[in-house]
């Protein structure tokens, strides 16, 4: 989710990737603000994270119903169509600087620089072996497949009222926080479920594109980072090095989901679990793997 003043565009998807070549460990800001500007900006971010609106959380599957794509990745409001007009009238509009914001919610994460450590649920989903699908097609030809795939992961996303956080290369972030209901694990749960029957997992004939996802939960630091014009809404913490490891684990057709996410989710307690032993983790990581094929 990124904002970009000083080049008046968003990255492309190659510059984002490279961006994105660390652990998300290091950039973790201070978890204790010292000048008053901080410690409002982190009040704001708490407040606007953990009390959980009603009307909140009803506008925004109401609006991201409305036609028609694209649409605010943060509040839903189209920017197109019928919707997008009306839209207008309320003076909500696409960022002339991420457009894939609407200007008011821009607005809202410039003016409050900071953010707070919340619970929220996390899914990770990526495209297996997409080196060697691209080399069984053209270019063009595999631009269309991955943009197939980020609209359905968008779909399964904003139907379960999630934030998608980035798309990078091929593999999807998106972060479920309790502003839009206490209920983030298995809404987090169901959009890796949904994803995997959009790709068609759950077809005789098999996916159109192979995926594999990891769900996690956990209390993370949701806010924005960045300086002077350019920022970014994200999540960072353990639990998002977490849920990476996850997803990396799964199979094609597999949503992998932790221990600790399948219990908030209120999964059958009869699931089978396993342990994994996570790449940087000290500790094995118990999980559950959930398909839609019936296998």
């Amino acid at each position: 989710m990124k904002l970009d003043r000083a080049k008046g565009a968003p990255r492309t998807g190659a510059q984002h990737l490279a961006a994105q070549a660390y652990d998300w460990r290091m950039a973790t800001p201070d978890p204790a603000p010292s000048d008053p500007r901080a410690r409002e900006n982190e009040a704001f971010w708490r407040n606007y994270l953990e009390n959980y609106k009603r009307a909140q959380g009803m506008a925004r599957p109401f609006l991201s119903r409305m036609p028609s794509n694209p649409r605010c990745l943060l509040c839903g409001s189209p920017f197109h169509g019928f919707g997008g007009g009306l839209m207008k009238m309320i003076g909500k509009a696409q960022s002339s600087v991420n457009p894939r914001m609407c200007n008011q919610c821009e607005n809202v994460m410039l003016k409050h620089h900071g953010g707070a450590e919340v619970p929220c649920s996390m899914l990770f989903a990526d495209v297996r072996g997409s080196t060697a699908l691209a080399e069984t097609m053209s270019a063009e030809e595999f631009r269309n497949r991955m943009d197939r795939f980020y609209a359905a992961a968008s779909g399964a996303v904003f139907a379960n009222n999630g934030v998608v956080d980035k798309f990078v290369g091929d593999e999807v972030v998106a972060v479920f926080a309790p502003m839009l209901g206490l209920d983030h694990p298995s809404r987090a749960v169901a959009a890796g479920l949904e994803l995997l029957r959009a790709t068609g997992h759950a077809d005789p004939v098999g996916p159109w594109v192979p995926v594999g996802a990891g769900v996690h939960t956990g209390q993370v630091w949701f806010g924005v980072v960045g300086e002077g014009g350019h920022v970014e809404l994200t999540v960072l913490g353990d639990p998002v090095n977490t849920t990476a490891r996850l997803a990396s684990q799964a199979g094609t057709g597999e949503l992998v989901v932790s221990a600790a996410a399948a219990t908030a989710a209120g999964l059958d307690t009869g699931l089978e679990r396993r342990s994994l032993d996570l790449k940087g983790k000290a500790q094995a990581t118990e999980v559950v793997t959930l398909r839609v094929d019936g296998a």
